[in-house]
Order: C-alpha cells, then sequence, then structure tokens
C-alpha cells in the first residue's frame, strides 16, 4: 500500500480500493487519481498549471495519466495539508521526499551528456565567476542567484559581495558546510552542506533571470592536493538556457529538505521565466568572456 510505503497517514477522503490498484496500474487516468486522493479535478489542474505539481504522463490523444509514485506525493501534500503546512511547502516537501538529488555537477553530467568538463585551476575560476557575477549585476533584471562555496570559510572571503549582489536578486541562496539554516533579509540564505554530501565538492554559480542565464559547476576530484590557487577542478560552464534550467532546478531540489519554503519560492520564480533569446544567449557569451578576458589581462 502507498500509505505504508510513504509513512503518511491518509485523509479521511481517500479512496482506499482505488489507493491499492494504484500499485497495480501503470497509469490512473485523471478521475481515479480523483477518487483515490479525494482532491477535486480542477485543484489538480490549477496545481499543476501554477506549480508543475503532479506531473502526467500526456497520452498522444493529450489525456493525462499518472504513475503511482505521483498519486503518493498527492496523498503525502494532502496529509499536510491536514495538519496546516503551506501548500508550496507540502509540495516541496513531497518532491524532496521522493527525489534523490547526488550534486549538481554529477545530475548535469547524467542529464547533459554532452557537456565536456574542462580542468581549470582556481586561478582562473576565481575570474570566470566574477566575470558572470558581474555581468548578471550590471544587466539589473533580479535573478535567482546560487552559489555553492564548498566551505563557510570559502563564502566568508567572499560575503560582502554575494551581500551586494543578492541585493539585486530575486532569490539568493548558498551551499556550503554551514553550522546552521540562516535566512537574513539583507543576503543570501546560508543553507547548510554536510561534509559528506557529494556538493561539498563542488565549487558552483548559477544566475536564471528573465533575460539571460549562466552557469558554472566546478567539481574537485578526490586526491588531487595541490595548494591554493593551484587547486585543479573539472569545469561545467553554459549558457544555454536550458542547462542553466537544469542546474537551478537542481540546486531547488538540493535546497527543498533544507529549507522547502524557500526552494518553493525558487521554484516559482523559475517557472515564471520565459526562455532567453537565443541571440541575447550569445551576447552574454561575448560580454561574460570580454569580462573574463579583461580581468586575466589585468593579472598579466
Amino acid at each position: 500500500m502507498i500509505a505504508h510505503h510513504t509513512g503518511i497517514r491518509l485523509p479521511v477522503k481517500v479512496n482506499l480500493y482505488l489507493v491499492s490498484r494504484v500499485e497495480e496500474e501503470p497509469a490512473l487516468s485523471i478521475g481515479d487519481v480523483v477518487r483515490a486522493t479525494g482532491l477535486g479535478e480542477a485543484t489538480l489542474r490549477a496545481w499543476e498549471r501554477r506549480y508543475g505539481f503532479p506531473q502526467p504522463q500526456r497520452e498522444p490523444s493529450g489525456h493525462r495519466r499518472y504513475a503511482a509514485d505521483e498519486v503518493a506525493r498527492l496523498l503525502r501534500v494532502s496529509a499536510e495539508r491536514e495538519r496546516g503546512i503551506a501548500l508550496p511547502v507540502a509540495i516541496e516537501r513531497a518532491r524532496a521526499a521522493s527525489t534523490a538529488v547526488p550534486s549538481l555537477f554529477a545530475q548535469l553530467r547524467e542529464r547533459r551528456p554532452d557537456l565536456q568538463p574542462m580542468t581549470v585551476s582556481k586561478r582562473h575560476l576565481v575570474p570566470l565567476a566574477r566575470a558572470i557575477e558581474d555581468e548578471s549585476a550590471a544587466r539589473a533584471e533580479r535573478p535567482l542567484l546560487i552559489g555553492s562555496f564548498q566551505r563557510e570559510r570559502y563564502y566568508r572571503q567572499s560575503e560582502r559581495r554575494w551581500r551586494e549582489l543578492a541585493r539585486g536578486a530575486e532569490n539568493a541562496f548558498v551551499f556550503a558546510d554551514f553550522e546552521r539554516l540562516q535566512e537574513p533579509a539583507d543576503a543570501p540564505a546560508e543553507l547548510p552542506i554536510d561534509r559528506s554530501h557529494p556538493v561539498s565538492r563542488e565549487w558552483a554559480l548559477v544566475c536564471a533571470a528573465p533575460e539571460h542565464g549562466a552557469c558554472m559547476v566546478a567539481w574537485e576530484p578526490p586526491g588531487r592536493t595541490r595548494p591554493g590557487d593551484a587547486r585543479e577542478f573539472e569545469l561545467l560552464l553554459s549558457v544555454e538556457p536550458s542547462v542553466v534550467r537544469e542546474a537551478a532546478e537542481t540546486a531547488t531540489a538540493l535546497a527543498a529538505p533544507i529549507a522547502p519554503e524557500l526552494a518553493a519560492r525558487a521554484r516559482e520564480h523559475l517557472e515564471q521565466l520565459p526562455p532567453p533569446l537565443p541571440e541575447k544567449q550569445l551576447r552574454l557569451s561575448s560580454a561574460i568572456t570580454a569580462r573574463l578576458l579583461s580581468s586575466l589581462q589585468g593579472e598579466a
């Protein structure tokens, strides 16, 4: 039974016979889901439009079909709602409970095998990150801004800069081995990641805005013990809208178990973003490259 697998208490209106059927059927119609969960058809459609949840499969005829896992998530959301949890938070919790996200780098490599990693030293990653940050800030489009810093001490070195960047962002949060979750009003939210988590080996920056998007995700392989600026990373870099969206959604999924309300706001922001035009992304790539070269020339 789904209730046993998820550990949730079923709402009173649930049709227990249909719930038991869910695991036997490859896909259920929206009518079956309505009867199994007690949720109205209009409610399911409204949630799908606003939150991208639930996520049915579409038949060639256009009819929706729902898998057992999706019905289980709906039951979990219903149970959370009965406990007084806000709908966006309940949805994020249901997603987080059923989705294991390994890391930003691993997820992008799996979903986008066409992205080829480059080996880059910290000496060159720093000006690259700043070029992306500065170009995004200069465009003043209130992006979703996400960073991964590995260690808290690395973030503290850039905290003043990131506080300024966050003032121009719609939402901003960072991952590192912080002691606890903090969500200051005038700075990025600080999301703690255990040092055993794969993200603790990643240095990442994701900017997702209405007219532009860019991401860099760098993974530091174990066993490479070069000091300081000589530290080496495997880098994935892209301004391709679908890649940026994938990186932002993965980071949001990572944030959901730690800060569900924050993740819900970030997901809503992403769902409202129009896809950037290709020619604008080409100009963005040129602008970032120009900033990077200027920075490197200044160091020469």
